[in-house]
């Protein structure tokens, strides 16, 4: 009972100053995807990105990292779903979730943008379809709505940050599971997870 995930999106700024910061947190899904299966991501400009190909359980999976900013990412995230013509529920989105604690990650289909402006691109971009899978790398909240910009462009601290990436570890395995067996499979193990 395996899905049909042919792209898997990482969000993420463009440029080295925003590389570790907890707004990239979906890229780090994607660039350690890759490395676990020694893929060198590279720049396609044609669907603005950073892109990648491997082949997981028998499946052929496309990776992407869109190098727009996040406000833009659809642009990247539909220049490649149309030219292969990958519907947007054959699509795994990865971002950074704020109303989660670090160190815990979660698959979901569908749902709103929840006012994260790189999967509200998308959705806009996709024709209003919001039925693509997203992961959610819970990067936490900062406690008040008005420090959330400043606190997705920050650097998470040493602590949080080896939560986010054990969560990034696991949501990687996990979605191996997606793939193979299925989405409750892998929420069933996804979401029992917490890093310590």
């Amino acid at each position: 009972m395996s899905n049909n995930i042919r792209l898997l999106v990482g969000l993420a700024n463009p440029g080295q100053e925003y590389a570790q910061t907890r707004h990239n947190a979906g890229a780090w899904v994607v660039e350690e995807l890759a490395r676990v299966h020694n893929v060198t991501l590279r720049l396609e400009p044609k669907y603005f990105g950073l892109t990648g190909r491997i082949t997981t359980n028998g499946q052929d999976l496309r990776l992407l990292i869109p190098t727009t900013f996040m406000n833009l990412s659809g642009k990247s995230v539909a220049a490649l779903a149309n030219f292969f013509q990958i519907k947007p529920e054959e699509i795994l989105v990865a971002h950074d979730e704020l109303d989660l604690p670090p160190g815990v990650a979660k698959f979901k289909k569908g749902g709103g943008h929840g006012g994260h402006n790189g999967l509200r691109d998308i959705i806009s971009k996709m024709g209003n379809n919001k039925d693509f899978y997203r992961l959610r790398i819970a990067i936490g909240h900062p406690g008040d709505k008005n420090k959330v910009a400043d606190y997705v462009l920050g650097k998470a601290p040493a602590k949080d940050q080896e939560l986010i990436d054990a969560a990034v570890d696991e949501s990687v395995r996990c979605i191996d599971v997606l793939l193979k067996d299925g989405l409750s499979k892998a929420q069933n193990r996804l979401h029992s997870f917490k890093a310590e």
